[in-house]
């Protein structure tokens, strides 16, 4: 036994010796070194044209489905009466909202209406200023000639709230109760978040075809998570003891959830349907690349034809829709507090809820009634003149800004992205997947290394390596800058009380918007290049980058800060030295949401120029002959997604290790 001891003490020092930067070090100079040899060999080269036998198998099956949809007892008496459930309650909302219906020429409720119901909603469950910014945007979206796109995307977000609502909640309440359903869902509940959206849509046009019910069953599988996992929090969080005394009173198990759990962990629920509500309206507004109307629509046919004004208008649409729905949930959830609270005000303000339900039906009649109050007036004016200053200082910035924005866009694409690039996909692809394994294997522990060694063989598969490796080299570049911008911003806010203050209300605004209105601003400044995407992926994902970077240093003991200053420390060493290392597994963690963040916007600049697999996705739902490479691309997202996840997840619980 000592003989053994002595043999594997030199192993254990070797391995204290060598820290994972070093080995992270190694892995590089080894690549770099083969790459020189190999350049150029083996790289899975595949033209933009070309189809591998798994792209022609695909878009057979499709064939396939498509000839056997209304025979096959599967699709017949299953999938089929799925779509039309969906599809009935979809038109029952637009006929009820935005589309004309039985002979007339408006739907049942017209623009005074919904303004009237949405500004009601709004006090009911909020306060005046909740339903005044209600009112007022609501009335803007009206304003900007976008009012038929408005209510067809809110119809589409009511429709697939409810249905996941209908799904999340029954689901979110049985994790809660019980720990082995809790186990069960949650790998699945993390797959479903890791998913950039882009990919939910393909597989499901082949199964649900293409249209309205299609976007809300791609939104209700998107949005449904947020809403299971919080409401099984919401239950586990209610206090054990409150259970207990309700048990000893001798409730049954239905008296403990009705009259206790649910009860008790009703505002955390309500959170939940915010976030549901605000996942929803992100994936209608991008399941317009299936045919959904509404407001997303409109910006991809403007981006498609770079039309800088009239994706502005309909983008500045979609955030006020947004902001609306965010402010009214969240007033919502604060107000189930104060039911608790302040009996007193809840009984001065019934009589101005009934005064308030009265009104509002009386706008409805109105509204269904004649048509002045049913067809929004105006003639979009507003919104001509928004697309118009829109194109003029996108005119404006490209004429005066010329040289900076091409000065950035060249040094970061010349300087950072382009030779990463030709590293990646110049390299063979043995060497860039032997590569990927050993740092997973590093940075993650083996289990990462084995998952990162499956995601390269299934990468291999699909046929898109070449594209594969485009889309990962502009995720790491981006992630990297969103990094730098983390770091800076979130050091100044954990050290800052005020800088907090004032930043994070910018950032949680942010985080509202649905991820497509962020690339209009920048196709505006940068064109349709592969920069626009990064740098909007970057805008996209640094908000939670920072704030959990932020939180991380703030968490930093003061006593440690304190202990540093006065050993004569300064504040770069402070930060350098003590705050940033002790919160390393907040910066894993920011890297970890980052990279999700930045792929899902990276994948989606394949509206703007940035091609790889994003275009290869959009051009399978333009061309059929491109189907089968469209559903392969989707398939190296979700593969790219999942090697980032679990190498940078694994690294963050070794990091707190």
């Amino acid at each position: 036994m000592a003989a053994v001891a002595d043999a594997t003490a030199p192993v254990a020092t070797l391995r204290k010796k060598v820290s994972r930067p070093m080995a992270v070090a190694a892995i590089v100079l080894v690549w770099l070194v083969l790459f020189a040899a190999l350049r150029g060999r083996q790289t899975l080269t595949l033209a933009a044209a070309d189809l591998t036998g798994l792209h022609r198998w695909l878009n057979d099956v499709n064939d396939s489905i498509g000839a056997n949809r209304n025979t096959n007892p599967v699709f017949l008496y299953f999938f089929n009466e799925i779509r039309l459930v969906i599809d009935n309650l979809v038109t029952f909302v637009q006929s009820l909202i935005s589309q004309p219906t039985d002979g007339r020429p408006v739907p049942q409720i017209g623009w005074l209406g919904v303004v009237g119901v949405t500004g009601y909603v709004s006090w009911a469950v909020g306060n005046w200023r909740v339903a005044l910014l209600a009112v007022a945007g609501f009335t803007f979206l009206g304003l900007q000639g976008l009012w038929q796109e408005s209510m067809d995307t809110l119809a589409l977000t009511l429709s697939a709230v409810l249905v996941a609502l209908l799904i999340g909640i029954p689901l979110g309440v049985w994790a809660g109760l019980s720990d082995r359903v809790n186990r069960i869902m949650t790998p699945f509940l993390d797959f479903m978040q890791t998913m950039p959206t882009f990919v939910y849509l393909a597989p499901l046009t082949l199964i649900f075809l293409i249209g309205g019910a299609s976007a809300v069953i791609t939104t209700v599988i998107y949005a449904a998570p947020p809403a299971i996992r919080i409401t099984a929090y919401a239950i586990r969080s209610v206090p054990e003891s409150t259970v207990e005394a309700a048990d000893s009173l001798g409730a049954t198990r239905a008296q403990q959830l009705v009259k206790v759990l649910l009860p008790m962990s009703r505002r955390t629920v309500v959170v939940g349907v915010n976030q549901t509500i605000m996942a929803a309206l992100a994936m209608v507004t991008i399941a317009a690349l299936i045919d959904a109307p509404g407001l997303g629509k409109t910006v991809v046919q403007a981006l498609q034809s770079l039309d800088v004004g009239t994706a502005f208008n309909a983008g500045l649409a979609i955030v006020v829709m947004a902001i609306v729905l965010d402010r009214v949930t969240t007033a919502a959830a604060v107000r189930t507090e104060t039911r608790r609270t302040d009996g007193r005000f809840l009984k001065w303000r019934r009589p101005l809820l009934g005064a308030g339900a009265v009104a509002a039906a009386v706008l409805v009649h109105l509204s269904h009634t004649y048509v002045w109050a049913a067809e929004f007036p105006g003639d979009g004016t507003v919104g001509r003149h928004i697309a118009s200053a829109a194109d003029t200082a996108s005119t404006w910035l490209q004429d005066h800004l010329y040289g900076l924005t091409n000065a950035l866009r060249d040094a970061v694409t010349n300087g950072l992205l382009n030779p990463f690039q030709t590293l990646l996909t110049d390299s063979p692809w043995w060497l860039v997947g032997a590569v990927l394994v050993a740092l997973g294997a590093v940075l993650g522990g083996w289990r990462a290394g084995v998952t990162a060694g499956a995601c390269v063989g299934l990468l291999v598969g699909t046929g898109l390596w070449s594209d594969s490796m485009t889309t990962l080299a502009s995720t790491v570049v981006a992630t990297l800058l969103t990094m730098l911008a983390g770091v800076v911003v979130g050091v100044w806010m954990g050290r800052s009380t005020l800088a907090d203050r004032l930043i994070r209300p910018t950032l949680d605004a942010a985080q509202v918007m649905p991820p497509f209105v962020y690339l209009v601003p920048f196709l505006a400044l940068f064109g349709a290049t592969r920069f626009t995407a990064i740098i909007a992926g970057v805008v996209y994902a640094a908000p939670v980058a920072i704030k959990i970077i932020a939180d991380g240093v703030r968490n930093v003991s003061e006593s440690t800060v304190e202990a540093a200053t006065s050993a004569g420390c300064n504040t770069w060493q402070i930060i350098t030295k003590v705050q940033l290392p002790m919160a390393r597994g907040a910066l894993t963690l920011a890297t970890n949401q980052g990279l999700i963040y930045v792929l899902s916007m990276v994948v989606l600049g394949g509206l703007v120029g940035a091609g790889a697999l994003g275009y290869d996705v959009v051009a399978g739902f333009s061309q059929s002959e491109l189907y089968g490479k469209g559903l392969a691309a989707g398939l190296a997202i979700v593969l790219l997604g999942v090697m980032f996840d679990r190498i940078t997840q694994a690294a963050a619980r070794r990091t707190r290790a």
